[in-house]
């Protein structure tokens, strides 16, 4: 059977293509999928070809700030200056910010060498919502709440966040090589008296740590996530240094 390539001018399009996301295979950036394709490892019969489908908008001129999935790691850092940025200007490299994409990122499955969907921690601490589409058609949720369920079923449009109004702190440990891996990534904003804090880099996907949220403890951030080990560390090794980036973060809240 030969591949099939569906290759959608809209998002709307996108969207109907896609269906329940059953029987075709997303291609954003191709950072993750064409060493896989090239390799002869992995041969999608149906491909959703995303560079033409109008994606690629990023409007942070409002209140709320809107970024369509195909926006690259590059125009992020270009376009935007805030937590966000801080962490996407430390993705891969070059070559690699140009091409992959937020929604890639964000859809990423976890690596076997290293972990991915850094800019998870950051989305998670703005209070990002994600807009996907998939079977019961579209719908818009917390950006914790998308990475918790099955992402292979969804296809994402768009991700918001308002425009941050509090202070941030950051902390981000990787391992330089070719590219730039993630050990483990802390993004946390307060504002209003609410405090997010997201972390990435450390397991299969980038989760919300709401129990230091409640007692400001770094300690507590081992009851939220559960590190596991690949080519960069061991999960003892980020069980370890977890609470100490968390405790850094906080204390650049502190003294914002």
């Amino acid at each position: 059977m030969a591949a099939e390539a569906l290759i959608p001018t809209t998002p709307e399009e996108a969207a109907g293509l896609f269906g329940d996301g059953g029987d075709v295979v997303v291609f954003g950036g191709g950072t993750i999928l064409l060493p896989e394709i090239a390799a002869g490892r992995f041969r999608p019969e149906r491909t959703l070809l995303l560079h033409r489908s109008g994606l690629d908008t990023l409007d942070a001129s409002g209140d709320v700030v809107r970024i369509g999935a195909m926006t690259t790691i590059a125009a992020l850092v270009e376009g935007t200056d805030d937590l966000l940025t801080r962490f996407a200007e430390h993705v891969g490299d070059g070559e690699v910010r140009r091409t992959a994409t937020l929604g890639g990122n964000l859809c990423a499955s976890p690596g076997i060498g290293a972990q991915r969907g850094d800019l998870g921690a950051p989305l998670i601490a703005l209070g990002a919502r994600v807009r996907s589409a998939g079977k019961g058609g579209e719908r818009t949720e917390p950006v914790e709440d998308f990475l918790a369920g099955d992402r292979r079923a969804r296809l994402v449009l768009e991700i918001e966040y308002d425009r941050p109004a509090g202070k941030y702190g950051f902390e981000l440990m990787r391992r330089r090589h070719a590219h730039s891996f993630a050990v483990a990534n802390v993004a946390a904003a307060e504002a209003n008296g609410e405090l997010r804090i997201g972390i990435s880099g450390v397991g299969r996907f980038a989760v919300r740590a709401r129990s230091v949220e409640q007692s400001r403890n770094a300690d507590d951030v081992l009851k939220d996530v559960e590190p596991v080990s690949d080519a960069l560390a061991s999960a003892e090794y980020r069980s370890k240094m977890l609470p100490v980036l968390v405790r850094r973060a906080l204390d650049q809240l502190e003294s914002a």
